[in-house]
């Protein structure tokens, strides 16, 4: 008879994971080793052929035993994977995790705790709470004496006392996209609050992610008002007007750090001008929240704090594995929409009694511990490691930026804003530039992205490896040159 396959918990599980992390470490080794770049040569038809060949019988009737099939399985996973931490794997907002960070996820693995209620979850829901409690006063610190006023209007506080300062908050999120759907129902839930039955116009740069527009489509809210960017960055002139025609409650989701070019939108302006309009505001900074971690970038997002809510992405500029999103929201009474109520996990007497509601705080039921690895790489780098990384990958940026305005062949877009490089082959068609990009992946050579911009198509180096060179930066762009046709 077999024996019962071991468990990863308890005080059994260390023993048990010990040698199977000693094999998963070696097909990682190997399958790396045997890709030999950034990602897979030959394209998804030769992957997926190397992978069913791999593998063979996913589902065999009898087993092979958990050290063979990971050893089958992670080293086919590595062959074929697109590799952050190779220098020249730089298309997207894809980071290189923290190796901390992976270990500290392999933790919260191995313990599974589910946070959807506190006895599942009982340390796990207090990390989430200091974790949540700590990024929300990193975002919002001291309210400006110019915070956008309320969506609600107030009773007049004859009395004179200065009111109750609200208290920031944030949710754990899968990333930007949940961030962004989250705060889009935070906005239709205030509107209803304050004006039941008139919907809430969304507003959104034409740069903004695309996630907004399906939010709005998903919570059936009329079709968003797109304000131009004619320079990549939202048009506070075109947004005055828009705010002007528009009537009902309004939502305006401005954006910190674009996909496309890591452009930051002019908060400062947007927000005076939500305030003027009364209008409630978003700032998607999935991307460039990151830069708040470094005191020489975080000036950029001044004008964050006057949000009602901000999205923030720890998977980008933060170094963590998937999913490490946030949603942070400037008064933590408006998480109350989200209340929901089930006997099994949060019974009113269990939360009379002192014990954590934790399903208000997600429209997720089980959810994983995904603090844990943003605690413990806060713990181990502190304030100066993380800036330092911030300051590193946005250095590189700009030297990546430098080497391609001093090249006789390629044109700049414009100086970085964070750490997004656009170029292109001078005098290159669209079609060209996505011949040469795809080329670099056939070949597994190198990845980069693409993104048009004023009306043509640009070649995109998202720099996030903090462990990349200036001369990984010269490699790229003879690779980047060697397929240019002359």
């Amino acid at each position: 008879m077999r024996s019962t396959p071991p468990l990863a918990g308890g005080t059994q599980g260390p023993d048990a994971l010990r040698p199977l992390l000693a094999t998963v470490l070696d097909a990682l080794h190997k399958g790396a080793a045997h890709r030999g770049g950034p990602l897979p040569a030959g394209g998804p038809e030769a992957v997926t052929a190397q992978l069913h060949h791999d593998v063979g019988e996913l589902l065999p009737t009898h087993g092979t035993g958990p050290e063979e099939a990971l050893r089958t399985l992670v080293t086919a996973l590595a062959e074929g994977a697109a590799d952050p931490a190779d220098p020249l794997c730089a298309a997207h907002l894809h980071c290189p995790p923290l190796a901390v960070a992976t270990a500290a996820d392999l933790a919260a693995s191995a313990l599974n705790p589910s946070m959807d209620s506190w006895d599942q979850a009982p340390a796990a829901s207090a990390l989430e709470a200091l974790v949540t409690t700590t990024l929300a006063h990193e975002i919002y610190g001291t309210y400006p004496a110019t915070s956008l006023a309320p969506t609600t209007t107030a009773t007049p506080n004859t009395a004179h006392t200065p009111p109750t300062p609200p208290t920031p908050d944030a949710l754990i999120t899968t990333g930007g996209t949940e961030a962004n759907q989250l705060a889009v129902l935070l906005a239709r839930e205030a509107a209803e609050a304050a004006a039941p039955g008139e919907p809430v116009h969304l507003l959104v740069g034409a740069n903004a992610h695309h996630s907004l527009t399906r939010a709005a489509w998903l919570l059936g809210l009329p079709e968003p008002v797109v304000v131009p960017a004619p320079a990549g960055t939202l048009d506070p002139a075109a947004l005055d007007e828009a705010l002007t025609e528009l009537p009902g409650p309004k939502l305006v989701a401005a954006t910190a750090g674009t996909t496309d070019a890591g452009l930051i939108d002019p908060l400062p302006e947007i927000a005076d001008l939500c305030e003027r309009h009364g209008a409630r505001l978003h700032i998607d900074a999935a991307y460039g929240g990151g830069a708040l971690f470094s005191p020489r970038e975080a000036p950029k997002l001044h004008g964050l704090a006057r949000a009602h809510t901000v999205a923030l992405d720890l998977h980008k500029l933060g170094w963590q594995p998937v999913a490490a999103g946030i949603l942070a929201v400037r008064d933590t009474t408006e998480t109350t929409a989200l209340t929901h109520q089930a006997d099994y996990l949060n019974a009113d007497d269990d939360t009379e009694a002192g014990l954590p509601d934790l399903l208000g705080r997600s429209l997720r039921t089980t959810r994983r511990p995904d603090v844990l690895k943003t605690a413990v790489t806060f713990k181990a780098l502190g304030r100066t490691g993380l800036a330092a990384l911030v300051d590193h990958v946005t250095a590189l940026a700009h030297h990546l930026a430098r080497l391609i305005d001093a090249h006789p062949h390629f044109e700049l877009y414009d100086t970085p804003t964070l750490t997004t490089v656009l170029f292109r082959p001078t005098g290159a068609t669209d079609d060209t530039i996505a011949a040469i990009r795809r080329a670099l992946l056939a070949e597994g050579r190198a990845v980069l992205g693409r993104a048009p911009m004023d009306g043509k198509l640009h070649l995109k180096a998202t720099l996030l490896n903090p462990h990349a060179t200036p001369e990984d930066l010269t490699a790229l762009l003879e690779l980047v040159e060697g397929h240019t046709p002359r």
